[in-house]
């Protein structure tokens, strides 16, 4: 327990006084006993310099002289040869209490030195540690900027290298489709080139949306009634793959959002869990509100969770990155082309997942 001031000043105050009446009620012819009582004073001078530096131990050294030497001039005055030792005594007490002051209040000045310096040193390393983090944040935008530079680069070529020679291919094959009857081998071939052809479309139309800056037109958008479209749209790939879709909403507030550019970012969520989820699974989706704390304003909270395979630590890092996929046949787009739009509209997105337990998509959007 650690003692305040007052109670410091009483505990010494009692320590003195208590000493002196042992001093003025012991009887002289028990010398012994004045010598231990003479030196029981340097405990409360050693105290007082430990609590209260140079001041303290000079203070109650003082106090201590002025209770002493009464009883060296009343009590041993008939005996004078003890007169110069008791006073030398006095000046021991004061020679004690300034130095054993001095020097811890010399410590304790050092002390608060070292703690002020720990201080900085902190604050420092708070403001490094932001800085850093600025920096490496501006890195990662830089990075992302100069990976959607080539992208637009390489969209502009894929439009008009690839998508002009696609739609020929597209109505060739839709043209000599029809000089073959239903149920003719050459139409199932036919028919696989028509969906390649509009699987490579779709491709093109990824980079081209992700190459484009993305251009919000908000309006009031109900995102529990944009869910639950989807969710009736998906219902039936999900019954086809075994995985129950379920949606859990809370009564939420509209938001400014681009409602189409929105429901294509929960799409590709969604499709992501159901792919990603084995039959016997489950997708669910909560929406939340969390109202404003603090400086954190209002938001609502969109969890996308399924319980598939996870995905792998050392890929969490790179999940938003352009073409990466774990997918057999996947662009990688989708989850790029998702952050984008959600971050669009002054949002974030983000991923948790365990490997064996599933993944979990959060999606914040200011109200």
């Amino acid at each position: 327990m650690k003692l305040t001031g007052t109670l410091r000043i009483l505990v010494l105050a009692v320590s003195i006084i208590g000493i002196s009446l042992f001093h003025y009620l012991t009887p002289l012819h028990l010398p012994a006993l004045h010598d231990i009582f003479q030196r029981l004073y340097y405990l409360p001078i050693i105290l007082a310099a430990f609590w209260f530096g140079l001041r303290g131990g000079l203070a109650a050294s003082i106090v201590v002289s002025c209770l002493y030497a009464p009883h060296i001039l009343f009590q041993w005055g008939a005996r004078p040869s003890l007169d110069m030792e008791k006073f030398l005594e006095i000046l021991l007490y004061n020679v004690v209490g300034g130095v054993t002051g001095f020097l811890c209040q010399k410590e304790e000045e050092r002390r608060e030195e070292l703690e002020r310096a720990a201080r900085r040193l902190e604050d420092s390393y708070r403001t490094l540690r932001s800085q850093a983090d600025l920096i490496i944040g501006i890195e990662e935008q830089l990075r992302r900027a100069e990976r959607l530079s080539a992208i637009g680069e390489l969209s502009a070529m894929l439009a008009h290298e690839i998508r002009n020679p696609l739609g020929s291919i597209r109505g060739t094959a839709e043209i000599l489709r029809d000089d073959f009857p239903s149920g003719h081998p050459k139409q199932e071939f036919l028919d696989i080139l028509l969906k390649e052809t509009d699987r490579l479309n779709r491709v093109v139309e990824d980079f081209l949306r992700l190459a484009r800056p993305v251009e919000v037109e908000k309006r009031t958008c109900d995102l529990a009634a944009e869910l639950r479209e989807l969710v009736k749209l998906l219902d039936a790939e999900a019954v086809t793959r075994g995985v129950r879709l379920t949606l859990d909403a809370d009564d939420i507030p509209p938001v400014a959002g681009d409602p189409e550019r929105l429901r294509q970012a929960f799409l590709n969520l969604l499709l992501n869990g159901i792919q990603a989820t084995t039959a016997g699974g489950s997708v669910t989706v909560r929406v939340r509100e969390v109202p404003r704390s603090g400086d954190e304003p209002a938001f609502v909270e969109l969890s996308f969770n399924d319980n598939g395979a996870g995905i792998a630590r050392e890929n969490l890092e790179r999940i938003f990155g352009p073409f990466f996929t774990t997918k057999e046949g996947g662009t990688g787009l989708g989850l790029a082309i998702t952050q984008r739009i959600v971050e669009g509209h002054g949002g974030s997105v983000s991923v948790e997942s365990e490997q064996g337990r599933g993944t979990t998509f959060r999606v914040r959007l200011p109200v």
